[in-house]
């Protein structure tokens, strides 16, 4: 565990406290990042912080400001910030338990890696770790990191346990804004049994390893063929496939093709010989007029 902790502190259960540190449990992916260059010199463009009258100034110079009024600001220095007393700076109460499904996944912001501060911490530690798999529940709590106080929730994984901060609810849109326009219309059987199967065809286990950011592939491969043009503009234009537009789609033509794409046919060729089966008691039914002639 070469990380450096992001928080140190200890969770507390009524009259119980654990020592824990919390690290980040994600971190920043492969990524393209570009810079505004000046192009008759090719040189980078710098960013100075100026003051309105005054010019560039110094680092030293600068404080935090709250704006009350229009241009009326209230200046607080950094150490006074951090004075602020709040509990939750070194303490995680637990004060709520509840069902991870009654937290909608709206409210999940990112996750941490909770593990025992030390030795003696480990047996109350796996033991709230077992009481939360064994009961199946959440525990929620508030939390203060990095300037700002989390409602974060806590539950089993693997060995050790992870910390998830949640969103408050005035950070989360109501959904009927946007869905209240979409009908409630309930599918056909049919179409519904068709989108179904072609659901169950492609399931399969999850490997996040398979998934990768094809994007940043696309646009180091720009940056290398544009190294090699010297300077020569590239643009492609590739017709992706994607349409726009009002246009009526089958959507029973489209999901038996998708199926067929899938390897859905093969199952579904013995359902259209079915009808074939019936010709024997066609025959039998005209065998008796045989013998009355």
């Amino acid at each position: 565990m070469a990380a450096r902790a992001y928080w140190q502190g200890q969770i507390r259960l009524a009259l119980v406290s654990i020592p824990v540190e919390i690290y980040s449990a994600t971190k920043s992916g492969a990524a393209v990042s570009f810079k505004q260059i000046h192009e008759p010199s090719g040189q980078p463009i710098h960013y100075d912080k100026v003051v309105t009258g005054v010019g560039p100034v110094d680092a030293d110079e600068i404080m935090k400001g709250y704006e009350v009024s229009k241009g009326e600001y209230v200046l607080l220095e950094q150490d006074e910030i951090d004075a602020v007393k709040l509990e939750s700076k070194k303490t995680l109460e637990l004060t709520q338990f509840v069902d991870a499904s009654e937290i909608d996944v709206l409210y999940y912001e990112k996750p941490y890696f909770v593990v025992p501060a030390d030795d003696l911490a480990e047996e109350a530690f796996i033991v709230l770790r077992e009481a939360l798999k064994r009961t199946k529940k959440v525990g929620l709590g508030q939390l203060a990191m990095r300037g700002r106080e989390y409602v974060v929730s806590l539950k089993p994984c693997g060995r050790g346990m992870v910390l998830e901060t949640l969103r408050y609810a005035d950070e989360v849109h109501k959904a009927q804004g946007y869905f209240r326009e979409i009908p409630d219309d309930k599918p056909s059987e049919e179409l519904l049994e068709l989108a179904e199967a072609l659901i169950e065809k492609r399931s399969a286990d999850f490997h996040p390893q398979e998934f990768h950011d094809r994007y940043v592939d696309a646009l180091k491969d720009l940056i290398e063929r544009k190294r090699k043009s010297n300077g020569k503009k590239i643009i492609e234009d590739k017709d992706t496939g994607a349409k726009s537009g009002s246009n009526v789609v089958d959507l029973m033509a489209a999901l038996k093709k998708s199926m067929e794409k899938s390897g859905g046919a093969a199952e579904k060729a013995p359902a259209k010989k079915a009808p074939a089966k019936r010709a024997p008691a066609k025959t039998a039914a005209k065998a008796p007029a045989k013998k009355r002639a």
